[in-house]
């Protein structure tokens, strides 16, 4: 099938868009949608301690929250026994101690994987191949990623390799539109390994700095999608055997322990590089983030926490656990 390309010429004349949000912007917006009150993990914590001390029942009430909150059994046993060792040596003597060795103990979680993507200029282009399952906003963050990056001055193709719904690539062209960037792609049906294929070449042709990949929304649990997308990779290294430099794995927060379950799937297929943790505005806690990050150890990228591109920012560990935390405002009591 032919290949056809979604606005070039405006990506060729026009400059690029500002940059969409400020990071400390961004920073606010997701203290504010992660936990929309108070926090579920230390809400109404000061009633819980009798006389001020931190024994027992307190320990199993955060253990509860934690599980509860889609931190999973083994994570949450590594915080508690952080916490509990604290306890027996009589470091916890009140409240705000306790506050602080849990924000200790999650930081000490989620801090090595705060790893900001950043596009090595000795390839060019830098190949970013978006995978993940339907519905995880895979192609919304391609959008998204792709106007952060035009605007720090980066040349961005986008390769429309959703063959299966026409109307993602329909949503990428839309996206390419917005972004004024080139989207290659092919009618629906296509190929994707050639359509990538063919973006790559386009991309190389045309002096691009950075290639992202759009891939259909695979099932994790079917095999024989999962090797399709083997095979993206494998004729992608017929051009540049060091590509994709990136495989970015899009996971929907709202999903909970199936999220773990993808992340998992897809990395032992495809090598994961990098996550990306979309819908933490939803009904998810942002426990997930812990489960994934002590079971898997992958950098996390960025994280969404709507729908807007002002929603979509770099992973920042301090914020996200002080997000999660939130601690009552007055007087021990939840404001």
């Amino acid at each position: 099938m032919g290949l056809f390309t979604f606005g070039s010429k405006k990506a060729d004349q026009a400059a690029p868009e500002p940059a969409a949000e400020k990071q400390p912007g961004f920073f606010a917006r997701m203290r504010a949608k992660l936990n929309r009150g108070d926090s579920w993990l230390t809400y109404d914590l000061a009633n819980l301690l009798p006389g001020g001390k931190i024994d027992d029942a307190v320990l199993d009430e955060l253990e509860m929250r934690l599980i509860g909150a889609d931190v999973g059994i083994e994570t949450t046993e590594r915080i508690l026994d952080a916490l509990r060792g604290k306890v027996a040596r009589k470091e916890l003597g009140n409240l705000e101690a306790l506050l602080a060795a849990l924000r200790q103990a999650l930081l000490a979680i989620v801090g090595p994987v705060a790893r900001p993507l950043e596009i090595d200029t000795s390839h060019k282009p830098y190949v970013i191949l978006v995978v993940g399952v339907n519905g995880s906003g895979k192609t919304t963050t391609i959008g998204k990623l792709a106007r952060r990056l035009t605007a720090e001055g980066h040349k961005v193709v986008l390769a429309a390799g959703d063959t299966f719904r026409a109307a993602a690539i329909e949503q990428l062209q839309v996206w390419g539109d917005r972004n004024q960037v080139p989207v290659i792609a092919q009618a629906a049906g296509a190929d994707p390994a050639a359509v990538i294929f063919d973006a790559l070449q386009s991309a190389q042709a045309r002096g691009a700095d950075v290639l992202i990949a759009d891939t259909a929304g695979r099932l994790h649990t079917q095999s024989n999608l999962m090797e399709e997308l083997k095979k993206v990779k494998r004729v992608l290294g017929r051009l540049d055997a060091t590509a994709p430099h990136e495989v970015l794995l899009v996971l929907d927060a709202g999903q909970g322990q199936n999220a773990l379950t993808q992340a998992q799937q897809f990395h032992q297929a495809l090598g994961v590089t990098g996550l990306v943790l979309t819908k933490l505005d939803g009904t998810a806690k942002g426990g997930i983030v812990f489960a994934i990050a002590d079971r898997l150890g992958i950098p996390l990228r960025f994280v969404g926490v709507g729908e807007t591109a002002e929603d979509f920012g770099v992973f920042d560990a301090e914020t996200f656990v002080d997000a999660v935390l939130a601690p009552p405002r007055t007087g021990g009591e939840a404001a």
